[in-house]
C-alpha cells in the first residue's frame, strides 16, 4: 500500500440523491482503493430539502476516518481527472477525499454560544478547537453566514494557533436559514460552525483573489477615528511622502479626473479601499492589500468611511473591480505564486476553492473561469469547493472573511 498522499475530487449531477451519492462514491473507492482519511462534501442549495438524509446515505456508501462540510448554491469538483466543473445552477453533489498518511485530523463543532472570550487566555480557544496547538495544525472551516461571530472566531484561531493558515467559507443558497447546511463527522448542524484541522505532513498554501487592482498612489492616513479616515498623505513613491496632509475625498477627486473614461465610469458603482496589512513592504503587490468596502463620504469635510477598523499610518489605496480586473488579479497571484515558490518545493496536489457567489458566470459570461486558470498555471490535480456567502482566507498573516473573493487552499506534502 502506497503510503504517499493522494487527493480525488468528484462531481455527480444526479437529480436523484442516491444516484449522486453512488456515483462520487464509486470513483473515489475506485481512485482511492479504500475509504478515505479525509472527506469534504459541498451540496448544492438545490438538495437543500434533502440534506437531513445526506449524511446517513453518506456513511454508509464512503465512510471515512472525519469528514465536513456545508451547502452551497453551487459546487466546485472534477467530472473526470481532466476536466473541472463549477456547478451553479443545477443539483450537484462534490466530494473531496484523501489519504493523508502521517497527518493527523481533528473534526469539530462550534455553537454561536462556545465561543470564548477573545480578551481572555488562549487556553479555553484550544478547549473549544480540540487541537493541539503544538503541532501546528492548519484549518478548513465552513460556517453559517448567520453566525455574527464569525470575526471572533477567525481572531480566535489566529490568537490560540499562532502561524496556522485558515481558509474556508460560508454556507450559502436560498434555504439555508431552514436547512442543516453544515456537516461535521456524519453529522448535520444548522447554525455555527464547523472545521478540521490538520497537521503533519501536509502543507496547506492560500491564495486569495480579491479581484481588484489598485488606482493611483498609496494614501498615509496621517488622521482617523476607528473607519473613518480623515486626513492622509500622498505617497510620491517608496521613498516620499507629500509634507501637507489633506482629506482623502479630495485626493480621491484629483485621482477621477486622471482616469481613463472606462475606469472613471467604474469607479462610479465599483469603488474599493485597500489597506496594507505588511507595514514593512516598500512594494505593494496584489494580494498584499486588504480589500473593504467604502461605505460613504463627508462632503462637507472630506472624510471617508470604510469597512474596517483603520489605524494611524497604515497605507491606503483605492482599488476598482470588474471582471477584467478579477482575471488579472488572479492570473497576478497565480504567476507570483509560482516565481516565488522554492524550486526544491513538492508541487501542489490538490486544491479547495471557495469562490463568492458573486463570480462564476455572472461575473465572467464564462463558465469555469476561476477553476480552469488555476489548472492553466499549477497543471491538472483535483479541485473542489463551492460558491460562498463570504470567503475566508489570509492576508498579510491575519484571517479575514472575504467578497466577490476566490480562495484557494493548494495542498501539497511538506518537502
Amino acid at each position: 500500500m502506497s503510503d504517499q498522499m493522494k487527493w480525488v475530487s468528484a462531481v455527480s449531477k444526479q437529480p436523484s440523491l442516491e444516484a449522486a451519492i453512488d456515483e462520487v462514491s464509486q470513483r473515489v473507492l475506485a481512485t482511492l482503493g479504500q475509504p478515505p482519511d479525509l472527506l469534504l462534501v459541498f451540496i448544492s442549495s438545490a438538495f437543500s430539502s434533502e440534506y437531513a438524509r445526506l449524511m446517513p446515505l453518506l456513511r454508509d456508501r464512503l465512510p471515512a476516518r472525519a469528514m465536513a462540510g456545508c451547502g452551497g448554491s453551487g459546487v466546485v469538483g472534477n467530472l473526470d481527472p481532466q476536466q473541472v466543473e463549477e456547478v451553479e445552477d443545477d443539483p450537484a453533489l462534490c466530494v473531496m477525499a484523501a489519504r493523508l498518511p502521517n497527518v493527523t485530523i481533528h473534526t469539530f463543532h462550534l455553537d454561536r454560544e462556545a465561543l470564548p472570550d477573545l480578551d481572555g487566555p488562549p487556553q479555553p480557544w484550544i478547549e473549544a478547537i480540540g487541537a493541539d496547538p503544538a503541532t501546528n495544525p492548519n484549518f478548513l472551516v465552513f460556517a453559517d453566514p448567520g453566525l455574527v461571530q464569525m470575526n471572533d472566531l477567525l481572531q480566535g484561531l489566529d490568537y490560540a494557533y499562532p502561524g496556522s493558515v485558515t481558509v474556508g467559507g460560508l454556507a450559502s443558497g436560498d434555504s439555508f436559514r431552514e436547512s442543516k447546511q453544515l456537516f461535521a463527522d456524519y453529522q448535520a448542524y444548522r447554525s455555527g460552525a464547523v472545521g478540521v484541522a490538520l497537521s503533519g505532513d501536509m502543507v496547506i498554501e492560500p491564495i486569495v483573489a480579491q479581484g481588484c487592482r489598485p488606482i493611483g498612489q498609496p494614501l498615509w492616513v496621517t488622521e482617523c477615528e476607528r473607519n473613518i479616515v480623515m486626513q492622509v498623505s500622498i505617497q510620491m513613491d517608496q521613498d516620499t511622502i507629500a509634507d501637507k496632509p489633506q482629506a482623502p475625498l479630495k485626493a480621491l477627486r484629483q485621482l477621477i479626473e486622471e482616469l481613463s473614461d472606462k475606469d472613471r465610469e467604474l469607479a462610479q458603482y465599483s469603488l474599493f479601499v485597500g489597506l496594507a496589512r505588511d507595514a514593512f513592504r516598500q512594494t505593494l503587490e496584489p494580494g498584499d492589500f486588504l480589500i473593504r468596502n467604502l461605505l460613504g463620504v463627508d462632503p462637507s469635510g472630506g472624510a471617508i468611511a470604510i469597512g474596517d477598523r483603520i489605524r494611524r499610518g497604515q497605507r491606503i489605496q483605492f482599488h476598482l473591480r470588474d471582471a477584467d480586473t478579477s482575471a488579472e488579479d488572479l492570473r497576478a497571484l497565480l504567476e507570483r505564486y509560482l516565481r516565488d515558490r522554492p524550486s526544491e518545493q513538492p508541487d501542489p496536489i490538490g486544491a479547495l476553492m471557495f469562490a463568492c457567489v458573486g463570480r462564476g458566470q455572472g461575473l465572467y459570461n464564462k463558465a469555469n473561469f476561476d477553476s480552469c486558470l488555476l489548472q492553466k498555471y499549477l497543471g491538472l490535480m483535483p479541485v473542489a469547493g463551492f460558491f460562498c456567502n463570504g470567503e475566508i482566507g489570509p492576508v498579510g498573516g491575519t484571517t479575514f472573511i472575504h467578497g466577490y473573493t476566490s480562495v484557494f487552499a493548494l495542498f501539497r506534502p511538506k518537502a
